[in-house]
């Protein structure tokens, strides 16, 4: 049985939208990339031309490697956006079955690791057309950990995971039970078959989680790998839907130390920590949450960086974006971003984009989430 049909569609509505998508796409192109005026519209009359005869149209390298760097730019949840010139477009697009766009996904991996020196980049897979789809990633990262659901509802590892972990045993994998399992990669292909791929550990290791004040950290068995991949996201060019393209980056601290270990539907380790350091746990007031939570976040900072791990803290990211927004102000550039993911989780107020608004309309290219 197919994971998911191909829908059937409009194809005059497709090509509509697209005609205009594409316009407002090249318009950009033409403006950023200092295109002339004729090339501008030799260009144009290709893509209609194209849309006209396919109900689709193909990007040019250039076009392609501009639009997934504007889909960085453009996105409102990320707070990199300082480095978005910096990313490097891997194209795909004509790998079609599993095992090859499996080996693109380690070589995106071994690539994007670098030895540490994390370096963001993307794998662009085959486009949607009216009449059929590209290959799709169902895992939400190339790297995430398994949730098993015990007998009780408790979870061991990431409860985050427990439905593609139950989806993945139930097609052959089955883990160790740890915490810490790594699971396959769920690719579904163009005719809808569901596929499982392992990526070697090497090319995206784990980092063992210490604490340099407090050896018993050590004893908690924490790790976390060395940087995300997400790859559940269809990126979207002038028109053109991208349903597979994996985009790699650094962590910030707070990804993993606040968020994955602390929030109370994943890791949970919050009273865990605040117990070993002999706080008192029954009253919010006493601020256990707040002690145990920059102690984890120690941790994850000083083990990265042991490890040889690039990551950013917090305040040097959310500087980072601050710098960001009053350079493209001052050029009368308007920043697309959702204040709320943008905002760290801890120690909030004490960035300057807490202080901030921003304009959270989503404009294309962009990514989504199907």
């Amino acid at each position: 049985m197919p994971y998911r049909e191909v829908p059937v569609r409009n194809i005059a509505t497709t090509i509509s939208a697209a005609r205009d998508e594409a316009e407002v796409f090249l318009d950009s192109c033409s403006r950023e990339l200092a295109w002339d005026r004729q090339r501008h519209q030799e260009r144009w009359r290709q893509v209609q031309h194209e849309l006209a005869g396919t109900g689709t149209y193909r990007h040019t390298r250039e076009e392609l490697e501009f639009g997934a760097k504007l889909a960085w730019r453009n996105h409102t949840r990320c707070i990199g956006k300082l480095h978005w010139r910096t990313l490097t477009v891997r194209d795909c697009r004509d790998l079609s079955d599993p095992s090859s766009i499996s080996a693109a996904l380690v070589d995106q991996l071994r690539w994007s690791y670098n030895d540490g020196q994390i370096r963001p980049l993307i794998t662009i897979f085959a486009q949607d057309t009216p009449l059929t789809q590209g290959p799709r990633i169902i895992s939400h990262q190339l790297v995430r950990y398994a949730g098993y659901v015990q007998p009780d509802g408790t979870v061991v590892g990431d409860p985050s995971n427990t439905g593609l972990t139950a989806r993945l045993r139930s097609m052959g994998w089955q883990g160790c039970g740890g915490a810490f399992d790594r699971l396959p990669v769920l690719l579904c292909d163009s005719q809808g078959r569901l596929t499982c791929h392992v990526m070697p550990p090497e090319v995206s290791p784990d980092v063992l989680i210490t604490h340099p004040g407090y050896p018993w950290f050590a004893d908690l068995g924490l790790r976390w790998y060395a940087y995300p991949t997400v790859s559940d996201m269809r990126m979207e060019i002038g028109g053109v839907t991208y349903p597979a393209a994996p985009f790699s980056g650094w962590y910030v601290s707070t990804e993993i130390g606040a968020r994955n270990f602390g929030d109370t539907d994943r890791y949970n380790l919050l009273p865990t920590v605040a117990r070993k350091l002999g706080l008192p746990v029954d009253h919010d007031r006493t601020l256990w949450k707040d002690r145990a939570l920059v102690e984890l976040n120690v941790a994850v900072l000083t083990s990265f960086e042991a490890a040889g791990v690039r990551m950013l803290d917090h305040h040097t990211m959310a500087d980072q974006f601050h710098r960001y927004v009053q350079t493209q102000r001052r050029n009368g550039n308007a920043v697309h971003a959702d204040w709320s993911w943008i905002v760290p989780p801890m120690a909030g107020s004490a960035t300057p984009v807490y202080h901030q608004a921003y304009d959270g309309t989503t404009v294309r290219p962009n990514f989504f989430r199907d």
